[in-house]
């Protein structure tokens, strides 16, 4: 066996230690089906999905492959409604809505992103996937338990020591160390403060140390160097996902696909602008005007409900002025091909490395 750490492995019943990770509104069945087949863990991301919706996927997959594949889930409390706080966001837009021939006070969508609740939790009741995994903590207890009685795993994201003490503490069976150099939301729940977020090589051997499940790597890892580093300082598997966004399974925007073909000559940033929650992006016009870390942005998810009639209004034309850029610091290691020959390709590098191939 060419792996020697199989923990992982074993635990999911995979043939490769690279989990792609989940990306509501980015991912789809065709992408978890690829990655599954080709001996990795495929991740449906379900945040971004109505209950149907998410049925529908898992059905499409399985129809595809019997290969395990995880299920990912927000578990965020909706906010309550703050009409002086959506009124101010909405004042700070209103000069791009002139621009672009809009009117300020049109009604706008409410910005969604589901969480885990009753519903979710008896379809995976039903469909029983092989892993659930969670993003901002873990469900309700009460949840959790009927999950762990499906039989599956259960992931969480840490991004921090304490974090990573806590999921440990509640039962899950691995944990994604979530480092500042990831794409997308970050993880954390127990504070809100970005200064106690540490870089993935930082954070993945304390975390290591701290407890005794095995731990996954995410973060900045964008070739088999990064994940070769990683399994060195101790992590089962790597969980990778602006890598996958570069494929052609990923659903994402053209002026998203153009804004990774020049990654090597963009910044990312941290920003609540696009739903009220720090994200790792491109940095875009919206992003350097109000400024990345706007507390004139409404709480999660709510924020991106006001942004639908301008990235409505100038995604068409190529422009990505307005919209989410999701993207982390390994961007420009990025290379155009296909999901599952990416999966294979990059346990292929890794173990050629190790000289092993």
């Amino acid at each position: 066996m060419p792996w020697t750490d199989r923990r992982l492995l074993d635990l999911f019943g995979i043939d490769l230690p690279i989990i792609q990770a989940p990306m509501a509104g980015s991912t789809t069945p065709e992408m978890v089906i690829a990655v599954s087949q080709a001996g990795g863990l495929g991740s449906l991301a379900c945040a971004a999905y109505s209950v149907d919706q998410a049925r529908a996927a898992v059905a499409a997959i399985r129809a595809a492959t019997d290969r395990p594949f995880a299920m990912n889930f927000f578990c965020h409390v909706p906010p309550a409604p703050d009409a002086a706080r959506a009124a101010a966001w909405q004042a700070a837009l209103a000069p791009y809505y002139r621009e672009l021939g809009l009117d300020p006070a049109m009604p706008t969508p409410p910005g969604a992103r589901a969480p885990f609740d009753e519903a979710f939790c008896a379809l995976v009741e039903d469909v029983r996937p092989a892993v659930c995994s969670f993003h901002f903590g873990l469900p309700e207890p009460a949840l959790l338990a009927r999950v762990r009685q499906t039989g599956a795993r259960i992931l969480s994201s840490a991004t921090t020591v304490a974090e990573a003490r806590w999921l440990a503490a509640r039962g899950c069976d691995a944990i994604i160390a979530m480092g500042l150099e990831a794409g997308g939301h970050r993880g954390h729940f127990l504070s809100d403060d970005l200064a106690t977020q540490l870089g993935t090589f930082a954070l993945l051997p304390q975390v290591v140390d701290a407890v005794s499940v095995p731990v996954i790597a995410a973060g900045g890892i964008g070739d088999a160097r990064g994940i070769d580093a990683a399994l060195v300082l101790g992590a089962a598997a790597v969980q990778l996902g602006t890598l996958y966004l570069f494929t052609p399974e990923a659903s994402i925007p053209a002026p998203h696909r153009a804004a990774l073909r020049e990654a090597a000559q963009r910044e990312t940033a941290l920003t609540t602008l696009f739903t009220g929650r720090p994200a790792r992006g491109f940095v875009n016009r919206l992003m350097r005007e109000l400024g990345p870390l706007s507390p004139l942005a409404p709480a999660f998810p709510t924020a991106g409900g006001a942004l639908a009639p301008l990235r409505a209004a100038t995604e068409p034309a190529g422009c990505g002025d307005f919209m989410s850029l999701w993207a982390g610091q390994a961007a420009a290691l990025g290379r155009e091909m296909a999901a599952g020959a990416l999966t294979r390709r990059l346990a292929a590098e890794v173990l050629a490395r190790r000289g092993q191939a």
